[in-house]
């Protein structure tokens, strides 16, 4: 079955939102190098990698029900923070309107009764869950260690071991 053409737009979009986020990620990767915190650097490479598997996930969801992915200019993210705090906080906050442009897109999808569609979006809608609070637990944490050397640099010590794993094929 085709996918509707609505879908297929507003996939489209989401496509482009994944790669803006891979790449606001990287540019706090390379925030992250320049002040010497390793570990969040690590965590914002991660994360980009992560954005990029879901482009991933998206383009190939298009291309099975006989879309067609468009690649779209992707807008410059920001390059600076006052703080991992201040950098956290956007992380949580893109994230929840990441969340808020998925579940459009299956509002889209119910309303064009493409189960297909849903049924995909559904690991995106769970994904999101995830995302959500692994950005706010990072944010209290950073405002329980608030300017404390030694505990932002136990957190980076933490953030230094998440490793990459691309989400499962369905």
């Amino acid at each position: 079955m085709a996918i509707p053409k609505k879908v297929e737009e507003a996939i489209n979009k989401q496509i482009n939102a994944e790669l803006y986020s891979a790449y606001l990620y990287l540019s706090m990767q390379a925030y992250f190098d320049s002040i010497n915190l390793a570990g969040f650097a690590n965590w914002m490479r991660i994360q980009a990698m992560e954005e990029f598997s879901h482009a991933d996930k998206f383009y190939h969801h298009l291309a099975e029900r006989g879309g067609r992915a468009v690649m779209e200019a992707i807008e410059k993210p920001e390059t600076e923070w006052k703080s991992p705090l201040a950098a956290f906080e956007s992380v949580y906050e893109h994230e929840q309107k990441v969340t808020a442009l998925i579940n459009e897109i299956a509002d889209i999808a119910d309303k064009e009764k493409d189960r297909a569609s849903l049924g995909m979006l559904q690991w995106f809608i769970d994904e999101q869950v995830e995302e959500e609070a692994s950005a706010d637990s990072l944010v209290q944490k950073l405002k329980l260690a608030k300017d404390t050397p030694g505990a932002i640099f136990m957190i980076d010590k933490e953030l230094a071991a998440r490793v990459f794993a691309p989400p499962a094929k369905e």
